[in-house]
Formats: C-alpha cells, structure tokens, sequence
C-alpha cells in the first residue's frame, strides 16, 4: 500500500508488503519487508530501515541512520548526522556534500523511541532500549536500558523486553 502524494525515488529498496501512507518522501533509502511508514515521514539517502518496524507520522530518518528489524520510531522523531551543521563555508561559499562528513547513527533490534526524541548523531541505541518521549539522546543508550530527559538519562535497565 503507498499513499496519495508520495513521492519514492527509483533508488529506494521497498521489502515486500511495505505500507507507506500519505506525503512520504523517500530517496536513496531499504525498507525491511512488512515496515509500516506514516504520513509526513522523510528517510533520505543512505538510510536503512529494518522489517516489520513502526515509524510514526512527521518522523525525519536523515543520511547515516540504521534502524534494525522490529523498532518503534514514535511520531515527530528527529535524526541528526553532523555535529557543527553549517550553511556555509568560511569563504561564504555555500556548502555541498564534500564539505561535512555524515556521522552515523545505530538503532539496534527492538528499540522504541518515544514521539519528539532528538537522537544526535554518532550514538548506538542498544537492543531493546527504549527512550522516553521528548528525550534528547546525547551518548549511547545500553541495550535493554530506559532514558527519558534532556540530556537523556539512564532510569531503568532491565533484559526483559528483548524475549517479550
């Protein structure tokens, strides 16, 4: 299923029985079979999305980002990949590609972000983890482990999410 108004590049890997809804922008980009994308989400180049993920609606999966199979990816998170984003260079010229490098960024198995999570560039979010809503992930979070805040902070640990 692919909604109204979306807009797929002939690069992008679709897996079978992917659902895309409404004003989805993808480019560049694999989808795992069965994942389930909403409206208003962009994944850009280079981005990989594992199957039978969830990713909610005003989502934005930028360059450098790999969510493995089975993540929740609630609505509005934001992914960044540059740590001293600029316009421009010091000339004033304005910037391409070859002037920044793409810091990567890891979501392992089973981990759920909360809805209007920022998740900087450069951490791994262990298997399992889950991060609460509106936290700011600044380092990496254990596998297995409950952050919420800004910064993110540690509030629980537990293994038992990975077997459920």
């Amino acid at each position: 299923m692919i909604g109204e108004f979306t807009r797929i590049s002939p690069d992008v890997r679709l897996g079978q029985n992917v659902r895309i809804f409404a004003f989805v922008n993808l480019y560049g980009c694999s989808i795992g079979d069965e994942t389930k994308i909403g409206t208003f989400v962009e994944i850009q180049k280079n981005a990989s999305i594992g199957k039978r993920c969830k990713i909610g609606s005003h989502s934005f999966i930028c360059e450098g980002v790999t969510i493995e199979d089975e993540c929740f990816i609630g609505h509005g998170v934001l992914f960044i990949n540059d740590r001293r984003p600029q316009a421009v260079n010091p000339d004033g010229s304005m910037q391409t590609e070859k002037d920044w490098t793409v810091v990567p960024t890891l979501v392992k198995r089973r981990a759920s972000i909360g809805s209007g999570a920022v998740i900087l560039c450069g951490v791994t979010i262990g298997e399992g983890a889950m991060i609460g809503a509106g936290a700011v992930v600044t380092k990496d979070v254990p596998a297995g482990a409950t952050v919420a805040g800004v910064p993110a902070r540690l509030l629980a640990r537990t293994a038992s999410r990975l077997t459920e």
